[in-house]
Order: C-alpha cells, then sequence, then structure tokens
C-alpha cells in the first residue's frame, strides 16, 4: 500500500477475486468527518475532501459528501467504503457534529446509531459510547490538529464532537452487537484505519503458501499468531527465529497446524490473546467469530479447578466475552489459570497437527504482556 492512500468514495466492489481491493475502518471515516467538520467549522469554508493520518501512520484523502451548518456546529460525513471485505457497514454514512468549547480539552460522544455499551468485558466503560480506545484516540488527534492550527500555541479552546451513524440501528441487526451487550447501534472500530478484504479461502491459502515458501527456503519452526499485535510480541519473544517464521495466521491456526503437518515442521508456536485462545483451548481451529462461541462452561471449570468459587464460576458461565473473564480472573487472582488454558491449547493443537510436531502456547494480555504459556515435554525451548 503506498504511503498516500489514494483519495476514495463508494464504488462498485472489484470482481477480481485475485486482487480484492482493501477499504477503510468505520474508526477511520469517523476521524475523517471530525477533521472535517472541525476545519469547516474554524475556517467557514466547505471542503469536498479531507486528508487524515490512520493509525498506522499513514496518510488517507476521504470525500466529504456532506456538510451542514447548525447554528454553533457543524455535521460532515464521509460514506465508508469497505472495499472488497464482506462488511454491513460499506456505504454507510459517518457522520460528525463539531462543535467549538471556550476550553481546552475534546469531548467525545455518541450520537445516532452509535451503540451503547451495557455490559463488561469489552474493555469500554459501561454506559458509553461504543467506540474503541484506537479510534477514540484517533479522532481526538485529528480534530486537536484544527485547533492547534487556529489556536496558534493557545490551548484556551476545545470541542465537543458527537459520531452518529444514521443507519446504524439497523446495520446492527446484522451483527452480534446485540448479544455482546452492544445497543441501538454499531461500534466504532479499527486498529488500523484499513480493512483488508476478508475472504476464507483466500486468506487460508496465504497461510499455507507461507509455510511452504518458507519451508522450500529451510525454515523448519513457525510461530502462528492471530494477528499483528501477538506477531510483534513473537517477534520480540523468539530472537533466534528469522522472519520467514512468522505466520499471521489469525482465525486459521487449524490451517496452519496441518500445513506445518504436511511440510514437516520441527515445532510450532501459538500466541494469542484472551479470545482467541480461549476456543482453540476448547479445540476449535477455526476462531472467526461467525464460528464456534467461546466456551465459558470450559472456563468456569477450569477456573474451578484453580480456587474460583462457585459464585465466580457462575459469573464465568455467563460472561459476555473471553476479556470479560480476563478480568474477572484478574480480579481474583487465581494463579495457575492461564498456564492450564495455554496446555488445553497444545493438547488440542497437537493432535489437531496430528501429533507431527512438538507445539508450544503463549498467551498475552492487551498491552502485550505474557500471561501464561505451556509446551510439550518433547519441546526444545528457543529461549533462555
Amino acid at each position: 500500500m503506498s504511503e498516500k492512500l489514494a483519495k476514495h468514495s463508494v464504488i462498485s466492489r472489484n470482481r477480481d477475486k485475485k486482487a480484492l481491493r482493501p477499504g477503510f475502518t468505520t474508526g477511520a471515516c469517523a476521524a475523517a468527518a471530525a477533521r472535517a467538520a472541525a476545519k469547516t467549522l474554524l475556517s467557514g469554508e466547505e471542503l469536498k475532501e479531507i486528508t487524515i493520518t490512520l493509525p498506522i501512520g499513514q496518510e488517507a484523502t476521504f470525500a466529504v459528501v456532506r456538510t451542514e451548518w447548525q447554528d454553533d456546529s457543524v455535521i460532515c460525513t464521509v460514506i465508508k467504503d469497505a472495499g472488497d471485505d464482506p462488511d454491513c457497514t460499506h456505504g454507510a454514512e459517518i457522520c460528525a457534529q463539531v462543535r467549538v468549547l471556550p476550553e481546552a480539552g475534546i469531548q467525545l460522544e455518541g450520537g445516532e446509531g452509535v451503540a451503547r455499551v451495557t455490559k463488561p468485558g469489552l474493555g469500554l466503560e459501561v454506559g458509553g459510547p461504543a467506540i474503541n480506545p484506537v479510534p477514540r484516540k484517533n479522532i481526538i488527534e485529528m480534530v486537536q490538529l484544527e485547533l492547534d492550527a487556529l489556536a496558534r500555541g493557545n490551548n484556551s479552546i476545545g470541542a465537543d464532537v458527537i459520531i452518529s451513524v444514521p443507519a446504524g440501528r439497523e446495520l446492527a441487526k446484522q451483527t452480534i452487537s446485540e448479544r455482546l451487550g452492544l445497543i441501538d447501534g454499531i461500534s466504532i472500530l479499527g486498529t488500523r484505519g484499513t480493512v483488508k478484504p476478508f475472504s476464507t479461502s483466500a486468506y487460508a491459502s496465504s497461510v499455507r503458501q507461507t509455510i511452504e515458501v518458507a519451508t522450500v527456503n529451510g525454515t523448519h519452526d513457525f510461530v502462528l499468531t492471530t494477528g499483528g499485535r501477538t506477531e510483534k510480541f513473537g517477534i520480540d519473544y523468539y530472537p533466534s527465529l528469522t522472519k520467514e517464521s512468522f505466520v499471521q495466521a489469525g482465525d486459521f491456526v487449524g490451517v496452519g497446524l496441518r500445513s506445518a503437518a504436511r511440510y514437516h515442521a520441527r515445532r510450532v508456536m501459538i500466541v494469542g490473546m484472551i479470545g482467541k485462545i480461549a476456543k482453540l483451548a476448547d479445540g476449535a481451529m477455526m476462531t472467526h467469530v461467525s464460528g464456534p462461541a467461546v466456551n465459558f462452561v470450559m472456563l468456569a471449570d477450569l477456573a474451578a479447578q484453580f480456587g474460583a468459587d462457585e459464585t465466580l464460576c457462575a459469573e464465568i458461565r455467563t460472561a459476555n466475552t473471553a476479556r470479560h473473564v480476563f478480568e474477572m480472573v484478574e480480579e481474583a487472582g487465581l494463579p495457575g489459570f492461564y498456564d492450564a488454558l495455554c496446555e488445553k491449547v497444545v493438547d488440542a493443537a497437537a493432535a489437531y497437527g496430528r501429533h507431527a510436531f512438538p507445539v508450544e502456547c503463549l498467551l498475552i494480555d492487551f498491552q502485550g504482556q505474557l500471561l501464561g504459556s505451556a509446551r510439550q515435554p518433547t519441546f526444545t525451548a528457543l529461549t533462555a
């Protein structure tokens, strides 16, 4: 992807399966709409487009499709382009209303169509808007840039920003939002700002091909990670391995395990966070949200083995998310729980890989710190 991503508007989906077109997250669109509204309000000039810096550090330019003045505020709209990702929010109108405040600071709120958080376990304040931390930070930074440009060093002004998605309530019916306690709309998401098109067959093929090519070039140790943060941790944890060893398997750890067996891997390491690790521990080797749900009964039974009383076990059985379980375990303090969860992953992964190689599993938290680990007795450690 180029350093500056191309300006976009909603266009027809790419029918060429060999070249799936990337798109943008709701978070990036909200940041663009918010910066456009702030710039319009402060300059008095309507914009046809706005450029922002995405969370990954790249620039992207968005078309501003609607501008509306309301008393002392401005509303700007960006249309979400999800590229070739099968996302129900493709084409949705993402709006931001900005009003200047006489004191420094930016207040961010959720308006129509942005979900309200009603359950714990999502890393968001219960009762607040479902605007995730990374897009929240991105929105605030983009608005602050416009305030700084006007203030020229005088930090005496702030802004009130309201993000809304007019079709959000209807779109939410196509998601699992309500099951997670997200009511009356969709979440504003995105840790990168860009969306990689999701194609089950294409992603699975890329995992297989990565392992095949690495094997042909002499790599026999593989680290299957579930995403960018887990890969970064794995690279730091296994410094003796070359980049060819690291495979972002995502939801397709099972595909990675079978491919590793096919190409006679020497050993396989799995690095993940609580959500996907919990599914793997239960034997679900395809961990996409559309697949099997987290087995909270299994997690409660495991917690009981490490001192959880019946009250806590009952709460775990009815938990909202795996992250919710993590929060309860952290508060209770159950020594050995995370290692035992990793042991379950090791056993399930070894069986799924037809016991062709020894397995190690590492569980990290949301700040990238090691929570637990386990390895088979035949595994030769790569770290001191």
